[in-house]
């Protein structure tokens, strides 16, 4: 595992004199990359939609500043394309068309010569139409490149002192609704609010899959049991947003459970 993320950083070192552009979502993969690669000449520029959270835009502010690196926040509206707001089966390939596209912007804008994501050797593995829009565009993905693992990121960040290492994964926010069913801010709100109201009572990482006024929550196995003795209390503050039935997912907590 050392010698891939030595031979890695080696190459990031020999790119970055003709600037480099990382798109920073906060999550694990993308912290390792911006960590990596702080000595150099990079800028790491979050993209802000209605799938991201105000927690996430804050960790990644304060990322950032920790590490003393150059950071910037693009806000759209990707609910502006109809495309995306429908959510179809591909609608991962239009959103990151869209957003990479406006990084391609920026990055001309200011000579940047590449631009980066943290996709990991195990994203090709499952459904990720947005893989696609990333080998459209000329995105490079390092870790793919040098096959490395989530794990093995994990393990990284772990060893280099890291806390993001053992951080949930972080889903956007259309994952949270059936293909084909039109999404609005409104909706994505609802989702928003109900999974605060899981995460204060005790729930984290959890999931609020929403179909129409009906919630499927998937939380980990073992606290079903913490679950089912918080009922009133869960049901009673999701019936405040406007669901009318609350379900407990019996499969517990897993990545991609829309695509099946």
């Amino acid at each position: 595992m050392e010698k891939k993320f030595k031979i890695l950083i080696n190459n990031l070192k020999l790119m970055s004199n003709k600037g480099i552009c990382i798109a920073f979502s906060g999550g694990v993969d993308s912290c390792l990359l911006t960590y990596i690669c702080k000595e150099f000449n990079i800028t790491a520029i979050t993209i802000n939609t209605q799938f991201q959270t105000k927690e996430e835009i804050n960790n990644c502010i304060e990322f950032c500043q920790k590490y003393n690196i150059k950071h910037k926040i693009i806000n759209i509206n990707t609910l502006e394309n109809e495309i995306i707001s429908n959510n179809p089966i591909d609608r991962c390939y239009h959103c990151k068309k869209t957003i990479f596209s406006v990084l391609k912007n920026f990055c001309k804008n200011e000579n940047i010569e590449y631009i980066l994501d943290g996709t990991n050797a195990d994203d090709i593995n499952v459904y990720r139409p947005g893989l696609k829009a990333l080998k459209e565009l000329n995105i490079l993905s390092p870790f793919l490149k040098h096959n490395i693992t989530k794990n093995e990121i994990r393990a990284y960040s772990k060893l280099i002192g890291l806390k993001t290492y053992n951080q949930p994964s972080m889903p956007c926010m259309a994952t949270r609704f059936p293909y084909n069913t039109k999404l609005t801010a409104e909706k994505i709100e609802t989702v928003k609010k109900g999974e605060n109201i899981l995460k204060n009572i005790g729930f984290f990482p959890v999931r609020l899959r929403l179909y129409n006024d009906l919630a499927r929550i998937e939380t980990e196995k073992n606290k079903f049991n913490e679950f089912i003795l918080n009922k009133e209390t869960i049901i009673k503050e999701l019936k405040k947003l406007g669901i009318k039935y609350i379900t407990l997912d019996i499969e517990g907590l897993r990545s991609g459970s829309m695509d099946l």
